[in-house]
């Protein structure tokens, strides 16, 4: 199978990081982590890997590109995978390789240790793996992936400590950045969140004695699991024998959830901070009409994403809310090569513009991001096309004026509208009627912060807005990154 090509048209969109899965004391526990990883898939769709332990085989591995149907759901592949302890990962590169996806970077990643095997798989990005690489690599480590995670596997094995969990911990303390991880040995399931809490990661149960962890509550759901909780910024929970027992490694911080989580990221039917995505999402379009009203005769969602808050748009405004575009639900793998004649078809291939609801009317497009602008204006092209009298966008986040670093794919600062231009400037360049991003203080009211944003103690990480990042980049920096001068 020829590695899996992103859609040449969604370049203009940020990307969903990666999504982690782990089940612990049920059998077969693969194909339990299969069913997971497919309902993470929207948080990375490049590739995915599987590892499963069963004490009369040992540790076995899947690493395959593509969507996790195509690839985890046969005999051939899920009998090479028995036992029932087993952690899966779906990959974006958001650090490695670009371009396609090399098999050695896809996760999980294995090591064999004096103490026995372990296997590690991590949504998030390490901002200091430069640096830790140049010095592993500088004491003799051979590295078989250009993958940031595999730091993590190195700085084990040069640990002292006696056991896995321990090294484990070695390991994390020596890494900066966002990590949510799952790993495993021979017999513990084990699950991490770094001290701010920038990426998501929750435990669940299934039945009395088989425990899973997922990267969101989507994942627990296929599966029939009982969501328990959060696991908690700065925790390391170890399951074993039906067990859990939790620690807390680090130096306790203030979290800093990644807001942009409720946004885009997460499931809509996912839950964040006990509260519903889908109803923030909603939330998001109720801010945003009371901060930018505009007289209009409909108010249409940019699909999918920007659906819910386009139904809050509607129900605050009392504009009746409409599907003025319709979504291609079958666009997944590119089904022809992208050349010079299909691109030009731009985002035409995605959506199409129900043209007998559009025609003459003043239309509000609700989306949740602007990045490079392409796409927008291509959207506005085909609203026009179709005979709207007006077009006004409506944008479900602060502009995305800074890069992240934190395990979003976001291009470099010199190709994000919002850094370049002001407001206005975005909305003559992308030639709308007009164009209004939700205020930083409207969202953190939208995701349950009344009173607003909290300037000197930030409760998000939003540094894509802000350019306030609550970790240094250090990799970067020493690439010549400029930060945000202070105020």
């Amino acid at each position: 199978m020829r590695p899996f090509l992103p859609h040449p048209f969604d370049d203009d969109r940020l990307r969903e990081e990666c999504g982690v899965f782990g089940v612990i004391g049920v059998a077969d526990a693969a194909n339990f982590v299969a069913l997971g990883m497919h309902a993470l898939q929207h948080r990375g769709q490049e590739a995915g890997g599987i590892v499963s332990y069963d004490p009369a085989t040992g540790f076995n591995s899947a690493r395959r590109f593509g969507y996790v149907r195509d690839s985890f759901t046969t005999p051939s592949v899920m009998d090479t995978l028995p036992g029932a302890l087993a952690i899966g990962h779906v990959r974006y590169s958001t650090a490695g390789s670009k371009g396609a996806t090399a098999i050695r970077d896809v996760q999980p990643f294995f090591g064999e240790f004096s103490m026995g095997g372990a296997a590690i798989a991590h949504n998030g990005n390490l901002t200091n793996a430069a640096a830790l690489r140049r010095e592993l690599i500088e004491r003799g480590s051979i590295f078989q992936s250009s993958s940031d995670s595999e730091c993590i596997i190195h700085l084990m094995a040069r640990s002292i400590q006696k056991n896995i969990s321990e090294r484990i911990k070695d390991a994390l303390r020596r890494v900066e950045g966002a990590f949510s991880i799952v790993a495993m040995t021979r017999t513990k399931l084990i699950g991490v969140r770094d001290a701010l809490g920038v990426r998501p990661l929750v435990l669940g149960r299934v039945g009395d004695d088989a425990w899973v962890l997922s990267s969101e509550t989507c994942g627990l759901d296929i599966i029939g699991a009982e969501f328990i909780r959060e696991i908690a910024p700065g925790e390391m929970v170890v399951i074993e024998n039906g067990r859990v027992e939790s620690m807390f490694p680090f130096e306790r911080r203030a979290p800093r959830f990644c807001i942009f989580e409720h946004v885009y990221f997460s499931r809509p039917d996912s839950i964040l901070g006990g509260r519903s995505v889908y109803e923030t999402r909603r939330q998001i379009g109720v801010e945003l009409a009371r901060e930018a009203p505009v007289e209009a005769d409909l108010v249409c969602p940019v699909p999918d994403s920007g659906t819910p808050a386009a139904i809050g748009f509607s129900q605050e405004s009392a504009i009746p809310y409409a599907m003025g575009i319709i979504r291609n639900q079958y666009m997944g793998r590119t089904f022809i090569e992208p050349t010079e004649s299909i691109r030009n078809m731009g985002v035409r291939l995605k959506l199409n513009v129900n043209r007998a609801l559009i025609k003459g009317k003043r239309v509000i497009l609700v989306d949740d991001s602007v990045v490079r602008g392409t796409t927008s204006r291509k959207i506005k092209d085909m609203i026009l096309d179709a005979g709207a009298a007006e077009v006004h966008f409506r944008i479900a986040s602060p502009p995305t004026s800074w890069p992240c670093f934190y395990g979003v794919d976001t291009p470099e600062r010199a190709k994000l509208l919002a850094a370049n231009m002001s407001e206005d400037e975005m909305r003559d360049w992308i030639g709308v009627n007009s164009l209004k991003f939700i205020t930083l203080d409207g969202l953190y009211r939208a995701v349950g912060e009344a009173g607003g944003r909290n300037p000197d103690a930030p409760q998000y990480c939003d540094a894509c807005f802000s350019g306030e990042y609550p970790v240094a980049p250090s990799d970067k920096i020493e690439e010549g990154f400029q930060m945000k001068a202070a105020e």
